[in-house]
């Protein structure tokens, strides 16, 4: 699909694809800890699973990873993927689609807030922050029929970049 786009020096009008944007999330879950979620710096405010912005040229594995770092200064081992979230009102910024996967921290005692996050914390499943934004609460729903053997993870790409 494409739409219109207007060029702001020119004012000629031509013609963009209209593709969702690709976003990676990583459910880092401890069962002694609990899952942990950030606080975000930046609209919609709230508190959200790890994840980001997949750069081109980039594989969603690798991004996840580096969104980690970035957030929650945990290096992460990807255990497999939940699943695939595309919703077009997910992120009420734009049409994302979101690639999400679980994952152990290999050290939990370097999580701390880094890039646009607030705060960076476990929680407990029976006790997650409030508000959630995007389209988090029904990711942990999910997360949670893998955890009761109602759902499963698919397995992992195996390719490195």
């Amino acid at each position: 699909m494409f739409k219109e786009v207007r060029c702001p020096k020119c004012g000629q009008t031509y013609q963009v694809y209209a593709n969702p944007t690709p976003t990676a999330d990583v459910i880092i879950y401890e069962p002694e800890y609990g899952v942990v979620f950030v606080e975000r710096r930046n609209i919609p405010l709230g508190y959200a699973l790890p994840g980001g912005f997949i750069d081109e040229g980039e594989m969603a594995e690798t991004a996840a990873k580096r969104e980690m770092l970035e957030e929650t200064g945990l290096e992460v081992e990807l255990i497999g993927l939940l699943g695939v979230y595309s919703n077009p009102k997910r992120d009420p910024r734009l049409h994302t689609l979101t690639t999400v996967y679980v994952g152990r921290a290999k050290d939990v005692s370097k999580l701390q807030a880094g890039d646009d996050a607030k705060s960076a914390a476990f929680y407990a499943l029976d006790a997650l922050p409030t508000p959630l934004v995007f389209d988090h609460a029904k990711i942990m729903e999910d997360f949670c029929a893998y955890l009761d053997g109602q759902r499963f993870l698919a397995g992992l790409s195996g390719e490195v970049d």
